[in-house]
């Protein structure tokens, strides 16, 4: 008989019509959700959680991490975006070791856990080497988070001789190595996806060339669109080559026009917002509003782990009101006057880090709600909490009041991975120690060649 666990009395947030919000019990059965009702009866063996004054969620989804640089955390957030191309790809990153990566993966996913976030979808661009790529997909591994792993390319200045990073394409035969050995299931709770240069970053010989593994990989496949534009008309071209699909995701993509954008989203193109990072660095306005316009999902990541908070409730909420705030703006130099009614929601922004952001990682048949038959991904926040306590709305709680301290309870698969506001995990102490090192040792390696030179 499988495991059995039985959530009690929770106030139920399942982001699932079907399912409804209502105050009862969940009951988990292995990694899945078997039931959810009112009131279900204990079956014989099965642990029970008290729930009683806490709230249900499904277990959040950051669609956009830098998880390598966790151990950098800080050293980017006065930083603009040409500052951080160049200190960070052409500086700390070429002084990782795979160790350095292994530790900061690992210590980064267990962040996540700690912060409510079950999924993160792990935008690997700094493995040079083999070494470096099994480091951090076995970080998060070890941590019992679930991942989406974008095998990416590292984006040094290049050495005498060697090609500019732009006009290197994705090396196939290292992905098919990692889709072979460490990421051949599907079903594993870390699987596996690329994370390409797009037009944005890479010539049009490389856009087509990481375009086409991605189709005959099937798998889902990210790039950066920030404005730089190395391929001007590339994603015309890529329609014309009937390249375009959804299972591809842009993260960004303030500078595209609205032709491309409709182009885009039409062909199902999915879009991560990171609107921290986005208004820090001068991308221009997220595409929240542009996106909601076109009727198209909306998915949020925490990006840079060397600037922003990987606190989805924090990144949820800044994003959701700058869009307020910028719909606001927009009404008052149309009309003189602001909006007579809130432009989104709490429910519609909830969205975007739970069932579009399983969609956006093409795991939404496992994820995203809390729905029978679906993987036991949940969280449990404490409601009676002072900075949440009385809960009129539980969604708006969850949404305007909720962060990092009421998280109590986080489980993965059925397997419970914080309680009682504690991780559940072995030798942190060890692991934090290990990441300091680390840290200590990249930047002042950095520091010690920008001083040589």
């Amino acid at each position: 008989m499988s495991a059995r666990l039985l959530i009690k009395g929770a106030d139920i947030v399942s982001m699932d019509d079907s399912v409804g919000n209502l105050r009862g019990d969940i009951l988990i059965e292995g990694d899945r959700i078997a039931a959810i009702a009112p009131r279900l009866d204990t079956p014989e063996g099965a642990r029970v959680i008290d729930a009683a004054g806490k709230i249900a969620i499904p277990g959040l989804i950051n669609a956009h991490i830098h998880t390598w640089q966790t151990g950098l955390r800080g050293i980017a957030a006065d930083w603009t975006i040409s500052e951080y191309l160049r200190a960070m790809h052409a500086g700390l990153a070429t002084f990782f070791r795979p160790e350095d990566i292994y530790i900061a993966n690992l210590t980064g996913a267990l962040n996540q856990l700690h912060c409510g976030t079950t999924t993160l979808v792990d935008w690997c661009h700094n493995n040079p080497t083999p070494a470096h790529t099994d480091a951090a997909i076995e970080g998060l591994q070890q941590s019992g988070i679930r991942a989406l792993f974008l095998h990416g390319s590292p984006k040094p200045d290049p050495k005498p001789g060697q090609k500019h990073f732009s006009e290197v394409p994705m090396p196939a035969d290292e992905v098919a190595r990692v889709r072979k050995t460490k990421l051949s299931s599907d079903d594993a709770l870390v699987t596996m996806g690329l994370a390409i240069l797009g037009p944005d970053f890479g010539t049009w010989e490389v856009c087509e060339a990481d375009f086409k593994l991605a189709r005959d990989l099937d798998m889902v496949a990210s790039m950066h669109v920030t404005g730089l534009g190395k391929t001007p008309g590339g994603f015309e071209r890529l329609d014309e080559a009937g390249l375009l699909a959804d299972n591809f995701n842009i993260v960004h993509g303030n500078t595209l026009n609205d032709d491309q954008l409709k182009m885009l989203t039409d062909r199902g193109v999915s879009f991560t917002v990171t609107a921290e990072v986005e208004m820090q660095m001068s991308f221009g306005r997220p595409l929240t509003g542009r996106l909601r316009k076109l009727g198209a999902p909306i998915t949020l990541g925490s990006d840079i782990e060397s600037s922003m908070t990987g606190d989805m409730f924090t990144v949820a909420r800044m994003a959701l009101q700058a869009q307020r705030f910028i719909d606001s703006l927009d009404a008052m130099t149309a009309t003189g006057k602001g909006l007579d009614r809130i432009s989104i929601t709490c429910a519609q922004a909830l969205q975007w880090i739970t069932m579009d952001a399983a969609r956006m990682a093409g795991l939404d048949h496992k994820i995203g709600s809390l729905t029978p038959g679906k993987q036991a991904d949940i969280v449990l926040l404490s409601a009676g909490d002072p900075n949440m306590f009385p809960v009129v709305d539980p969604v708006a709680s969850v949404m305007m009041q909720a962060g990092i301290a009421n998280v109590d309870t986080v489980i993965v698969g059925g397997n419970v991975r914080k309680e009682n506001g504690k991780l559940v995990a072995d030798n942190l102490k060890k692991i934090y120690g290990d990441l300091a090192a680390s840290s200590e040792r990249i930047v002042s390696a950095s520091r010690a060649a920008m001083a040589a030179h």
